[in-house]
């Protein structure tokens, strides 16, 4: 279905420490004077507080006739009204498996599309299995992680697998990713969301495994056995020894999703593994091991609910706080995605972004995301249902974040492979 709206988005959790940010980049980038003034979308900021979200726009130096919304993430009916007024809504207010669901129904009900910054796979996974077939019936398109979890890992094996098409008339049956750079802060947000996850693992054992499932958000397909990422190895390709990444868990499983969305357009024997690159040499193999040996303990120790409270109270940002302007500007990340082609080919992309990956970047990627589902991305193509991002959008989403959200996507020569 095409809404008329008043509003092409909404910004939902615009008073919060990344809506923020949202709204601040399409005021830059959309608004008065902005790059992109002449394509703004119609759009409003909703939140809890009437008086925040006043003083928030006067903080930003937004016009003031800009719509202000008041509405609670708990409130049904609320939720709904906002939902009839758009064509699709932003959301940042998380942990998502405490608050995202109301909003989640809310867009599924009413044929508005929902795009949202979610890295939470046990709460992904229950929203596929509870609102996929309703979206499919009403058109809403619901795309989870659309922030760095997981678009330049989702879009970046999309775009390796595109080229090794071109190249080799097929797709590359397995795919590493490697984290080369990552230079960023936390926010309470992230850390809530965090915190969260554990505790739900906590009251209930069996997600644990779901969590270590690559295939959790593949209802109905089991793929072949994955690597394990979990443990230290010397990577041959790369030159550098690599380690566990903090965010395999939720970034595998969307680029699996991707996969059997898109028909299995990467093969249903299709294989990927994601690590981090720690150097060459004595001291990677050891960063490369301490990396390794912290998840273990991580994973041993998180278990325990007063180790989680402790974590809670003394070792995490608060919900509101995240990094500075100067960190969110002085940020950047690099990955390396790259596979063997059937003669023994080598393909590598890289996907660089300039700022601060989880707020700086993110708050761009999710606007971008939004942006492109409503205007460059017909129904007939991505109808309703749940997605994630490379599956809905495809190569218009990875047009676009290099046009406009500071990502490059580019293939290097492997054989002038720079120094790690």
């Amino acid at each position: 279905m095409t809404r008329p709206g008043p509003f092409d988005l909404i910004v939902f959790g615009a008073t919060g420490f990344t809506g923020r940010l949202v709204a601040q980049y399409l005021l830059q980038a959309y608004g008065a004077g902005g790059k992109y003034a002449s394509e703004a979308p119609t759009w409003a900021m909703a939140g809890r507080s009437q008086g925040k979200l006043e003083q928030m726009r006067d903080e930003l130096g937004a016009p003031r006739d800009l719509p202000l919304i008041t509405v609670d993430a708990q409130d049904a009916n609320a939720l709904r009204a906002m939902t009839q007024q758009t064509k699709l809504v932003i959301t940042t207010v998380g942990p998502y498996q405490l608050h995202g669901e109301p909003l989640l129904k809310a867009c599924v009900e009413t044929g508005t599309d929902y795009v949202d910054l979610c890295g939470e796979p046990n709460w992904m996974a229950d929203m596929v299995g509870r609102h996929h077939a309703g979206a499919q019936a009403s058109g809403a398109r619901i795309v989870f992680s659309c922030g760095l979890d997981s678009v330049p890992f989702d879009a970046g094996v999309l775009y390796l697998q595109t080229q090794a098409r071109k190249q080799f008339g097929a797709p590359l049956r397995h795919v590493q990713g490697r984290v080369k750079l990552m230079k960023g802060g936390l926010s309470g947000g992230t850390a809530a969301s965090l915190l969260a996850t554990l505790n739900a693992v906590d009251a209930s054992p069996t997600l644990a495994a779901r969590m270590r499932n690559p295939f959790a958000l593949t209802p109905g397909f089991k793929g072949p056995a994955q690597p394990d990422d979990s443990v230290a190895v010397f990577d041959e390709a790369a030159g550098s020894w690599a380690g566990p990444f903090v965010m395999a868990t939720i970034n595998t499983k969307n680029v699996h999703r991707s996969n059997a969305l898109r028909g299995h357009a990467y093969g249903r024997d299709f294989s990927y593994d994601e690590r981090q690159l720690t150097g060459a040499g004595v001291g990677g193999e050891l960063r490369a091991r301490g990396l390794a040996s912290v998840t273990r303990i991580q994973n041993r120790l998180l278990g325990f609910a007063p180790t989680r409270k402790l974590i809670g109270r003394f070792g995490l940002p608060q919900p509101g706080q995240g990094p500075s302007l100067r960190e969110r500007e002085n940020g950047r990340y690099e990955v390396w995605f790259s596979g063997q082609g059937p003669a023994g080919q080598r393909l590598r992309a890289v996907v660089r972004g300039d700022r601060d990956p989880g707020y700086g970047s993110t708050c761009k990627l999710i606007a971008e995301s939004a942006l492109c589902l409503i205007r460059e991305v017909d129904r007939d193509v991505t109808p309703g249902g749940v997605w994630t991002p490379a599956a809905a959008m495809g190569t218009a989403l990875i047009e676009r974040l290099n046009a406009r959200a500071g990502l490059t996507f580019e293939m290097v020569n492997v054989a002038a492979r720079a120094a790690v």
